[in-house]
């Protein structure tokens, strides 16, 4: 099914995106991501989302990536084979998922390990079950409902209106049969005119990198908020 994609983006939209697609850079995978759709299916439903914002990490040679100080237990699905994903948590309570890029052997950027973190994009089925999960259940009366553009708005957002925790980590994106899979988007050139680039968010090394990548104006893409070192509280004697 995949392999009827000769070229990165383009085809019907549904299609599952082929593995070659990811057997690239992380730099080149991450622009070509806008667009396309990361669809999880459970038993609840199907939730699809449209990428609006990605930023790529290129492994051993990027100091902001998981993969720079090597493999370890957590990062071991980034130095796999690519079109998979690498799911992380963070901060005690949210989960971020990544497409890996290259392959085991990436001369490109040092061992491979390379990935394209999916930061944003809006919700094109499955609104109502992806509202239950954001809300964590009924929606309290009086409570304003969740706009559509905040549904899946910045990365954490994103893996709860999927439902994607540590337990999809090294899912395959590239098998039609998987319950999280990548699929190609409508491939409107006109949208690919407002690709834009700048800074990741919130990273503390090679911050000044523009690999992050969104489309401009559109109302899902997060706000873009640089890394605050953390003040050490004073101990008073």
């Amino acid at each position: 099914m995949g392999d009827e994609l000769t070229t990165p983006g383009e085809g019907q939209p549904g299609t599952v995106l082929p593995r070659s697609f990811f057997e690239r850079p992380s730099l080149q995978v991450g622009p070509d991501l806008l667009g396309c759709v990361l669809e999880r299916q459970t038993p609840e439903g199907r939730v699809a989302v449209a990428l609006t914002e990605v930023e790529a990490y290129a492994g051993a040679a990027d100091p902001a990536s998981h993969a720079y100080r090597g493999k370890t237990q957590r990062n071991a699905v980034m130095f796999g084979p690519p079109g998979h994903a690498y799911v992380y948590f963070t901060y005690g309570m949210h989960y971020c998922v990544n497409m890996v890029c290259l392959g085991e052997e990436g001369p490109a950027f040092g061992d491979g390990a390379s990935a394209v973190l999916l930061r944003a994009g809006a919700i094109i089925a499955g609104e109502d079950l992806a509202r239950a999960r954001r809300t964590r259940g009924p929606i309290p009366e009086g409570r304003p409902r969740l706009a559509p553009r905040d549904l899946a708005r910045g990365p954490a957002r994103l893996c709860q209106a999927l439902g994607i925790d540590r337990s999809q980590d090294g899912a395959d994106v590239c098998v039609a049969g998987s319950p999280l899979r990548m699929l190609s988007g409508a491939g409107n050139p006109a949208r690919s005119e407002k690709i834009r680039t700048g800074p990741r968010v919130g990273v503390s090394s090679a911050a000044e990198i523009p690999w992050r990548f969104w489309y401009d104006g559109d109302p899902t893409v997060s706000v873009y908020r640089a890394h605050v070192p953390r003040q050490r509280k004073l101990v008073t004697p």
